[in-house]
């Protein structure tokens, strides 16, 4: 069973910054690839950025420029800068292996003054 246990998430004001954590309880060596979802209440759940097992990135053009994806062996992180209030959502890390998906259970960040 994969477990991805997520951290960081919080209350900040529009402008500041937060990290985001994912850890799985699996291999590096069996990921295809990882990251972030969110979503908002009313709005369905996008993609945020990942990472391939070979280091590529990809991020939502909403994001680009504020937030980067990185990954330390079996850990993932998110670096969000200058957030809006439009960043405000539950954020999910996901892992593939293969063609499965496995989820972490959401961490909430709050962008407000």
């Amino acid at each position: 069973q994969v477990q991805l246990v997520e951290s960081g998430g919080g209350l900040v004001q529009p402008g500041g910054s937060l990290r985001l954590s994912c850890a799985a309880s699996i291999s590096m060596w069996t990921i295809s690839q990882m990251g972030w979802y969110r979503q908002a209440p009313g709005k369905q759940r996008e993609l945020v950025a990942h990472i391939t097992s070979g280091g590529s990135t990809d991020y939502a053009d909403s994001v680009k420029g504020r937030f980067t994806i990185s990954r330390d062996n079996a850990k993932l992180y998110l670096e969000m800068n200058t957030l809006k209030p439009e960043d405000t959502a539950v954020y999910y890390c996901f892992v593939q292996i293969g063609a499965l998906v496995y989820w972490g259970q959401g961490t909430q960040v709050t962008v407000s003054s």
